[in-house]
């Protein structure tokens, strides 16, 4: 396959002599016979890897050039317009205007919940094979005829259940996809009694302390008392009624009706005793007389360790297993908005979870204000359990920037203090902080917010090198992360940017930066915590890369569900990823080593058809990969991926 694909690029005008043709800039540097053309490229996939025809096409009959896309050439058609058509034309350029504003990030992409998982959805009552009768009775919208449940469900996707296989039991029944392998022959779900398991996942949440924080009923008495020592007065608001639960309690105790003197908490650098009593309801314990000193803390030692970037929407816990497998050591959940948190959304709890192969795991907030913020740290220090937390200052979106979250803290400093000291205060784990180098591209910031930073009691502090207006353009600037060493000093800083090979992680690591975080890196091939420790370029085959991808559907089964709207959102996350995955160049295609981070790949054919497949940057080739390892998408299946592009109905 390797053989006909140098073949078909020498006769494509890719061969030839090395030195002849200078490498683009911003292109990764390829080796001549394994380029090829645009066409080609499509070709060869188009035809499962067999030579595509030698026929030219650049040019037709009529003298049109074919080498440009479609709607190119009408648009080029649509330009050559008579004088009755201008107003025609000046419409097409706004349109092309309003285009180029709306480029980069999706914003079609639907934000409403898909409501077609909810046809034809058997009863959960049957699912779970419940003893109970169904709750809502007649009123229920659901099925309850298993036998017309099971004539209109498709087909299984495989033979095999990952999760029978796993856990001894698949607590999705007959709505499983890979049904087959537990049912028996009268529909009952099989268990294997020998292997029976629960899921080991922590941090999940629980549905007592749900209804309290729908209700508003949690009293956050530390987040309360730290905030009033903050603003040197009460807080506004009604006071709530209930305490935080430890773990999963029930729900809260009555009122009490005594109201008990209790002394104030010190101030962070006060030395003496307490200033003046605090009136608060119910009992006095040790821990409202007995806190945690700074230097009481538990500590944060992941010096000189490799951090993986918390990345929104791609950070999934599946990704992070796999991420540890290859030698990631500090993991951290995806950004969670604290008011969503607050509010008790399902989908923002589910970004804490944790699994057990995550020995060091952090999670990551958002939020604009101190109240919300530093609830939200004393709710999490009481229900979840993780190594530290860490404040976004870093969110380059517009949708956080405009509210006062992200990076825009950096020009809140009153704000950005209060959320700082609160924070530390109620968490008695460490508190982290993970920031640009500024707002603007060329003022930067982080140099004189780090001393702050330190004396308002961060245990670290992770510098992206790039300002929010520069998002992703150009390079990290390391030579000001190295400044902000020493700013930062004796506090560890850590650095993040552009790192895709132990060669750029050493150069990072001269600037003396505590570590290294990788995020796009780790997106683009998760083995790089593997070269990095052994110092090493792997050359990794395709066949291994889609082994990698059969494992994170695995993992994504496990954690997302294996009924069909747990099957699909495993798929749109494969997909999510292999938007980054398609980017990389492997090692034995390369002129010069190793390659570099804003350097694309232009199109070539890889050394077999599946090495060209998982190049393709087209989302129907993408659905092809996923086809292999999560079966035949459904018919109504859309996927709108983050960047326009690669849009696929």
């Amino acid at each position: 396959m390797a053989e006909g694909a140098a073949e078909v690029s020498a006769q494509s005008g890719g061969g030839g002599d090395p030195g002849a043709v200078e490498p683009e800039r911003g292109v990764a540097p390829i080796k001549p016979q394994y380029l090829t053309t645009k066409e080609q490229f499509h070709e060869f996939l188009e035809a499962k890897g067999q030579k595509p025809s030698q026929e030219s096409e650049a040019v037709d009959p009529a003298g049109n050039d074919l080498t440009e896309p479609e709607a190119k050439r009408i648009r080029l058609e649509d330009g050559q317009t008579e004088d009755g058509q201008a107003e025609e034309a000046a419409e097409t350029g706004e349109q092309l205007q309003a285009q180029k504003r709306a480029r980069g990030q999706n914003k079609c992409r639907p934000h409403v919940k898909p409501t077609h998982y909810d046809k034809n959805k058997l009863c959960p009552s049957l699912v779970q094979e419940s003893a109970a009768r169904c709750f809502y009775g007649d009123r229920c919208r659901f099925l309850h005829d298993v036998g017309h449940y099971l004539e209109t469900k498709p087909a299984d996707l495989g033979p095999s259940c990952v999760l029978f296989e796993t856990f001894g039991r698949c607590p999705y029944g007959v709505t499983c996809r890979f049904a087959g392998a537990h049912l028996g022959p009268e529909g009952q779900n099989l268990v294997r009694e020998g292997l029976v398991q629960v899921p080991p996942v922590r941090n999940g949440l629980d549905k007592a302390l749900q209804q309290q924080l729908r209700k508003r009923k949690i009293h956050f008495k530390r987040a309360e008392q730290a905030l009033r020592q903050l603003n040197r007065g009460p807080l506004p608001g009604p006071t709530s009624e209930a305490t935080v639960p430890e773990g999963r309690e029930a729900e809260g105790a009555p009122e009490q009706d005594n109201c008990d003197i209790q002394l104030a908490p010190q101030e962070p650098d006060a030395v003496g005793p307490p200033s003046g009593p605090l009136r608060t309801c119910g009992p006095l314990t040790d821990e409202d007389v007995v806190r945690l000193r700074p230097h009481e803390k538990r500590r944060l030692d992941i010096s000189g360790k490799l951090y993986l970037a918390p990345l929104t929407t791609c950070g999934n816990l599946p990704f992070r297993r796999i991420c540890k497998r290859f030698g990631a050591d500090v993991t951290c959940g995806e950004m969670a908005v604290c008011t969503n948190l607050l509010q008790g959304q399902t989908s923002e709890w589910a970004l804490l979870k944790r699994h057990p192969c995550e020995d060091i795991f952090g999670v990551q907030l958002e939020g604009a204000f101190p109240d919300t913020m530093t609830k939200c740290a004393e709710l999490l220090n009481r229900t979840i359990e993780v190594d530290f937390v860490d404040i976004n200052v870093g969110c380059p979106i517009d949708l956080v920037f405009k509210k006062g979250g992200g990076c825009a803290l950096m020009n809140r400093l009153a704000k950005f203090q209060q959320i700082v000291r609160g924070m530390n205060q109620v968490l008695d784990v460490p508190l982290t902080v993970k920031l640009r180098t500024g707002v603007q591209e060329r003022v930067n910031l982080a140099h004189r917010l780090l001393p702050d930073l330190r004396a308002w009691g961060a245990a670290l502090v992770t510098l992206h090198g790039r300002s929010r207006e520069q998002r992703y353009t150009k390079l990290a600037d390391w030579q000001y992360i190295e400044q902000c060493v020493a700013a930062a000093h004796p506090m560890p800083l850590f650095g993040n940017g552009d790192v895709l090979s132990y060669e750029d992680a050493n150069r990072a690591l001269q600037t003396g930066v505590a570590g290294v975080m990788i995020a796009r890196g780790a997106l683009l091939k998760p083995w790089l915590f593997t070269e990095i420790k052994e110092q090493r370029h792997w050359d990794i085959s395709s066949s291994e890369r889609l082994d990698i991808l059969r494992d994170f559907t695995h993992y994504g089964l496990e954690h997302w569900g294996s009924d069909t709207q747990g099957v699909e959102k495993t798929r749109r996350f494969l997909l999510e990823w292999l938007s980054f995955l398609c980017r990389y160049v492997p090692v034995g295609l390369l002129e010069r080593l190793p390659q570099r981070i804003n350097e694309r790949p232009p199109y070539y054919l890889g050394r077999d058809y599946l090495e060209t497949l998982m190049a393709s940057q087209k989302a129907a080739d993408w659905i092809r990969i996923s086809e292999m390892l999560l079966g035949p998408v459904p018919s109504n299946f859309v996927f709108l991926p983050k960047h326009k592009a690669n849009a696929y109905k």
